[in-house]
């Protein structure tokens, strides 16, 4: 059996480690020491690395009773000493403290329970409660909290007890025999195996930087201590090259953007009407050119690199006049892009005309009978034409 010395003293990085076993599997080599002071993946947290003799340490997790260390090369059994690579250690005990301080203050301020938590130094830490949204309200409630929790530097204790009904547990553990609990002094009780900050004031500043809603729960994303640090340092550089860039003071930086959306918003909408109204030209153009075949007209025409969307949109303003059957055509490349429409009156398919034109060069699409599009690798699009006639004329 593996002694976590992480338990008693997660501060600790260095010591020497006495290998007594080793194993090779599809994991690669690891050793097994009687007592470790690096962390095995487990509660929500990841593994610490460092380093055994010349050996890194990539990863460690608990098998049985034992904790395996698995190394970069093999090593032969003896003592070596060891060390814990301390920013990734610290990282993760300033985010598994965060989250204990999170996950009881949306407790005790919004009554919301933790379901779930990924804990993670290198990227922004997760944590699942039991409501389907957050308001920004609520957030920016639980963030002061937290954080007023980070600056009154509360002691945090970890303890072992038999009794888990000796102890006020935010979430009672479901399991019996010895508990370890975590406590943030006068605040929250946890059951948790993992590694923590003497004082809630070494976690540093705590910041949600994003939600989402996972099924009926939210999922919140947050930083802590350096990791916050290096978020406002990012958000700062961004702030500082978009004024630049627009020439202003960065104080005028929200004014000027919400401006500038608002002045290109319209623009968008003005070229919009402006392509509106172009279609709405071509289209009748098209129809003047349209060839009578019987009480009905025929519209084709093909194009170069227009997109289906713009063909679409054409045709749909093409099938409003009585009679009228269109075939558009554009190629990009080798890609034959092709819209069929029918007017209501004609008692065609548009979808029925295009599975006979995409069937020769064996192209997909669909729609149904007012207007049906697809596509593939045609190239003689004059057959398509012709075959539209025929089919409009003995109709």
């Amino acid at each position: 059996m593996t002694k976590k010395l992480y338990f008693d003293e997660p501060m600790t990085t260095e010591f020497t480690a006495d290998v007594i076993e080793t194993r090779r599997d599809e994991r690669g080599f690891g050793v097994i020491l009687p007592s470790t002071f690096f962390y095995p993946t487990g509660g929500g947290q990841s593994h610490d690395t460092g380093s055994i003799g010349t050996a890194r340490v990539v990863d460690a997790f608990i098998e049985g009773d034992e904790i395996i260390h698995i190394l970069d090369k093999e090593i032969a059994l003896g003592s070596y000493p060891a060390k814990v690579d301390w920013e990734r250690r610290f990282a993760n005990m300033q985010h598994h403290t965060g989250q204990h301080i999170f996950s009881a203050v949306f407790w005790k301020e919004l009554g919301l329970e933790t379901i779930s938590s990924h804990i993670s130094g290198e990227t922004p830490t997760t944590i699942d409660f039991n409501k389907e949204t957050l308001s920004a309200k609520e957030i920016a409630l639980a963030e002061k909290a937290a954080n007023r929790l980070v600056f009154e530097n509360r002691v945090i204790k970890a303890y072992f007890v038999e009794n888990k009904d000796s102890v006020p547990f935010r979430r009672p553990p479901k399991v019996d025999g010895e508990i370890r609990v975590i406590e943030i002094e006068g605040y929250d009780y946890s059951a948790c195996g993992g590694t923590h900050l003497p004082q809630t004031g070494m976690v540093g500043m705590l910041k949600i930087v994003r939600t989402e809603r996972i099924n009926k729960k939210t999922r919140i994303h947050f930083v802590a201590g350096w990791q916050t640090f290096a978020f406002f340092d990012e958000v700062q550089k961004a702030a500082q090259e978009s004024a630049q860039f627009l020439a202003i003071g960065i104080d005028a930086l929200k004014e000027t953007v919400e401006s500038q959306y608002t002045q290109l918003k319209s623009a968008q909408n003005e070229l919009k009407k402006l392509r509106e109204m172009k279609l709405e030209i071509e289209a009748q153009k098209m129809v003047q050119l349209a060839e009578p075949i019987g009480e009905k007209w025929l519209a084709t025409s093909l194009f170069e690199n227009r997109n289906a969307g713009e063909l679409r949109s054409l045709a749909m303003k093409l099938r409003v006049y009585p009679g009228m059957v269109a075939v558009l055509a554009s190629f990009d490349g080798s890609k034959l892009s092709l819209v069929t429409a029918c007017a209501d009156d004609t008692e065609l398919s548009a979808n029925e005309l295009l599975q006979d034109h995409l069937a020769p060069f064996n192209g997909r699409g669909g729609g149904d009978k007012s207007i049906a599009q697809g596509g593939g690798a045609a190239t003689n699009v004059d057959d398509i034409f012709k075959h539209t006639k025929e089919m409009v004329r003995n109709s």
